[in-house]
């Protein structure tokens, strides 16, 4: 049960490192969203010297957290609790699962999910011919790959640290500072470093949040607006927002157990129940066939896409070499705020267990999601009679996929149940962020309490209303940009706290002290 804060109001928000975060982004994001063009032309610019200069090195970054990620699980160090040695986790393992599935996958997967394989059927890698049907099923398993292991262990590998300070040592704040004071010392901690710190993670992930729930919005609108036969206004896309924000407020509010907890599982019910219906309805035996060769191909590639450079490519570079380094840096600017939430939720759980669920359990749900999602839209484009290839030249890829539901048999009901379970899991992805970012800047001790509910809903109005502004001012695109190449101080971060959670550890002696008695 929930303990009283100490604090009420908005004396329970840390403005030292609040404020200086959202005041940066503002002010980052009016010129660029004045100058958007020219924002994004020098911007893309940057963000392309980087990827052709170190390219590299983003690859070696996820598959190293894997390396650590698979390390900390099957060593020593795996069978520590992340709370008293006795302590019981604070979830089943179905509701712990589909927690951290809300949060990993979230909105992302149903923007990407049945139309991610027509980059790479367009432009395929190592000679193959575009929209072939070899680039068919190298585009869908790389739409596979995208959402598999080492990108789950980009948004886990910081969890150990933060969930070993709040869970073992019970400090009051649940914060990056804190996860590092074993390596920086007190007065660097308490200092200006630690602010800087802080307000760093949060500039990246209130930017997220607002890309998010920016870029979000579409999968609802461009659906709803074929549904009704009408075009997408100003007046839809605010009532859908505001439905939006209130629910993963009101979510968010009700916190974990009473709000997030419930959401998040009904929601992989409500998912599973769209997957049986589109087997049930539409062209499943095309689907299950189409999705067991993809994961052949998946499986044959997997060190392939793991290591893929093209840099023995005679011509322009394939899609996957530049999306692959964008994804991995992108995901990078979100990695502490999915570490900061598994840590909440991990209580009572050991190092391996979170880890390797964090590893397993989206990797699965991701790669079904995807042979399902991605089979209908295969099927549009060879059997359906839809050139969605063909549409991609003058369409953002979120705009095709009404056109590809609709040919499905009952398509209005299978849109209508997408915009349903596509609202969910944004709710599901947002109110997750609002908890965290509300949590990381709560004053009150957070190793015994959740942030307090007006915490909760002060940051949810924060984030809606950068969201609305940026929307406004046309200044997303280049805030997602901008997002990317945040990532990069982010991935130090990230290898820092790895080694403080093992300097931890072994300072402690916690591989012998903090683990499960065995039953007698």
């Amino acid at each position: 049960m929930e303990e009283k804060p100490g604090r009420g109001g908005l004396e329970t928000v840390d403005h030292k490192i609040f404020l200086p975060a959202v005041i940066i982004i503002v002010l980052i994001s009016i010129p660029l969203a004045l100058y958007e063009s020219e924002s994004l032309e020098i911007l893309n610019n940057i963000f392309d010297q980087i990827v052709a200069q170190f390219g590299w090195g983003y690859i070696w970054y996820a598959n190293i957290l894997l390396a650590a990620g698979l390390y900390l699980s099957f060593s020593k160090y795996g069978k520590v609790v992340l709370g008293a040695p006795d302590e019981k986790p604070q979830f089943t393992l179905f509701e712990y699962a589909s927690l951290l599935i809300a949060m990993g996958l979230g909105s992302t997967i149903m923007r990407t999910g049945m139309v991610q394989w027509t980059g790479v059927a367009d432009n395929p890698p190592l000679g193959v011919e575009a929209g072939s049907a070899e680039a068919l099923l190298w585009g869908n398993s790389y739409a596979m790959y995208i959402w598999s292991f080492q990108v789950f262990s980009v948004f886990v590998m910081a969890a150990p640290a933060m969930a070993y300070i709040i869970h073992v040592k019970k400090r009051p704040m649940m914060r990056i500072s804190e996860a590092t004071r074993v390596i920086f010392g007190d007065r660097f901690t308490d200092g200006a470093g630690g602010i800087i710190l802080d307000i760093l993670f949060l500039m990246s992930i209130l930017s997220g949040a607002a890309v998010t729930l920016g870029l979000g919005t579409p999968i609802i609108t461009t659906n709803l607006a074929e549904l009704l036969n009408t075009e997408v206004t100003f007046t839809m896309t605010m009532i859908v927002t505001i439905v939006w924000v209130a629910l993963f407020s009101l979510s968010a509010y009700r916190g974990i157990e009473k709000g997030i907890k419930k959401l998040s599982v009904f929601n992989i019910y409500m998912a599973a129940f769209l997957a049986l219906f589109i087997l049930a309805v539409g062209p499943g035996v095309f689907i299950m066939d189409f999705f067991t060769e993809t994961i052949g191909h998946l499986l044959t590639n997997y060190f392939t896409f793991s290591f893929y450079t093209d840099s023995v490519a005679t011509e322009q570079a394939t899609f996957i070499r530049n999306h692959l380094v964008f994804w991995m840096a992108y995901n990078a600017t979100w990695a502490m705020l999915h570490s900061v939430f598994a840590a909440k939720i991990s209580r009572g759980r050991t190092i391996k267990e979170m880890i390797l669920t964090y590893l397993l359990a989206p990797t699965a749900i991701s790669w079904i999601a995807t042979g399902i999602l991605g089979g209908v839209g295969v099927n549009a484009q060879l059997n359906g009679g839809t050139d969605v290839l063909g549409m991609l030249g003058d369409n953002e890829a979120v705009q095709l996929i009404p056109n590809i539901l609709q040919t499905l048999p009952l398509s209005g009901l299978v849109m209508a149940l997408f915009i349903i379970i596509a609202m969910i899991f944004l709710t599901t992805t947002l109110d997750s962020t609002t908890f965290t970012i509300a949590t990381y800047t709560s004053r009150n001790d957070m190793s015994r309490m959740e942030p307090s509910k007006f915490l909760r809903i002060f940051v949810a109005f924060v984030i809606t209303a950068l969201a609305l502004i940026l929307m406004q001012i046309g200044g997303l695109a280049p805030l997602e940009v901008v997002s990317g190449i945040m990532g990069i101080p982010i991935i130090f971060i990230q290898f820092l706290t790895i080694y403080a959670a093992k300097k931890m550890m072994d300072e402690d002696e916690a591989w012998k002290y903090n683990i499960r008695k065995p039953d007698k």
